[in-house]
């Protein structure tokens, strides 16, 4: 499948212009991100909270306690709607009306699955890991019986999804193009900076190939 069908689920209305559904394209909005928005009800209120993910092939795992509210309403529920956003330059218009931003979303509609196969889980837990920082999980501690059983970890399998790109400069009225405004965009990138290492460390200890890997690839 290289697109999601367009239904009334993940349809585009506003901006249905900028509205994506390539599959590999929403995978790559997935991929380049580590936090997404998960709303769910608790109590019949509406609750909105970041969480961490991972994502592999067509599903996506998230993680925490066994107690977790947003965990135990998804699971009471059976469904999930989860949004990612990437903010990639505040877009400066001559007008007010006109100002905006450049970005990339996805929201996803799927099915949610506790994970109780214990080899599943444990590459979910890895999956997570991995999506933040590529190749760490063999770097660290991996999860005793004891955290492994406190953790409760959940398959989101996307069912469908739709994404909104905006990758464009001012869009201002003809009108307004002889106001002597500046008008312009201001590029935004979130960029990692050099690792502190904890002040405690065994001596001999360095920094993992994966962590330099991944500050040289987002530095600039």
């Amino acid at each position: 499948m290289s697109e999601y069908p367009i239904e009334n689920l993940n349809k585009v209305v506003r901006g249905s212009k900028r509205a994506n559904y390539n599959v590999n394209e929403i995978n790559t909005i997935l991929d380049d991100a580590f936090l997404c928005h998960i709303g769910y009800l608790w109590q019949d209120k509406v609750v909105v909270i970041p969480t961490a993910y991972g994502r592999k092939e067509d599903t996506i795992y998230i993680h925490g306690s066994l107690k977790n509210r947003m965990m135990t309403s998804l699971l009471k529920t059976g469904e999930i709607s989860i949004s990612v956003t990437h903010l990639d330059g505040l877009v400066l218009a001559r007008s007010a009306f006109h100002h905006s931003a450049n970005y990339r979303s996805v929201t996803i509609f799927g099915k949610v699955r506790k994970v109780d196969d214990p080899k599943e889980k444990m590459d979910a837990l890895a999956c997570i890991l991995d999506h933040m920082v590529p190749g760490h999980w063999d770097n660290i501690r991996q999860p005793n019986k004891k955290e492994f059983n406190a953790t409760l970890v959940m398959a989101i399998k996307i069912d469908t999804a739709s994404a909104k790109i905006r990758a464009e400069g001012v869009v201002d009225e003809k009108e307004d193009h002889d106001l002597p405004i500046w008008a312009g965009v201001i590029p935004i990138k979130q960029v990692a900076s050099d690792p502190i290492a904890e002040h405690d460390l065994l001596e001999g200890v360095s920094v993992p190939d994966a962590v330099i890997k991944y500050v040289k690839r987002n530095k600039v």
